[in-house]
């Protein structure tokens, strides 16, 4: 990678914007109790072992949270849920009042898992990589609930947008 390259960080931000994603709601069990943002810089790294990658942004107010608790769980959302998101995007609510919109539950490690979840991945942070403005979480999973929802929500352009999987009528 070239040091020497200049690209105009709004412009990359704009280009950024195009490149739909899924939108996620990553916890944890901290010490002062369950925290949670939305995120959609999640992606599969590899199948053997499974693991997944986190970015988080360094001066988010959980970043230390995130990294000492050692654990997290990647909660995919349903298009149904796109009110939870935007309550874990950020605002003033206490977290305690954020996870008492919906049920929660855990797997392996203790990180809250959300009920209705298309799909959470009970992870342990495995390595942190600080790239830029972000912190990169390599996450080995080890659990898995695969939830009944048949729609997914995706962030593009600035929106959100419901997808349908081929399940659904």
């Amino acid at each position: 990678m070239s040091a020497n390259v200049t690209i105009d960080r709004k412009l990359f931000r704009e280009a950024m914007s195009r490149l739909g994603a899924a939108v996620n709601i990553i916890t944890t069990e901290a010490a002062e109790g369950a925290v949670g943002f939305t995120a959609s810089a999640v992606c599969s790294v590899t199948d053997d072992p499974p693991t997944l990658l986190v970015c988080m942004n360094r001066t988010s107010k959980l970043n230390a949270s995130f990294k000492a608790a050692g654990i997290l769980c990647v909660n995919v959302l349903s298009h149904e849920q796109e009110a939870l998101s935007a309550l874990f995007a950020g605002g003033d609510m206490p977290m305690a009042s954020r996870f008492a919109q919906t049920g929660w539950s855990r797997l392996a490690t203790g990180a809250p898992v959300l009920e209705a979840a298309a799909a959470s991945f009970d992870c342990k942070i495995d390595q942190i990589t600080e790239v830029g403005t972000h912190s990169v979480l390599f996450c080995a999973v080890v659990a898995i609930r695969l939830g009944s929802a048949s729609t997914g929500l995706i962030y593009h352009g600035r929106a959100y947008h419901k997808i349908t999987g081929a399940d659904a009528a």
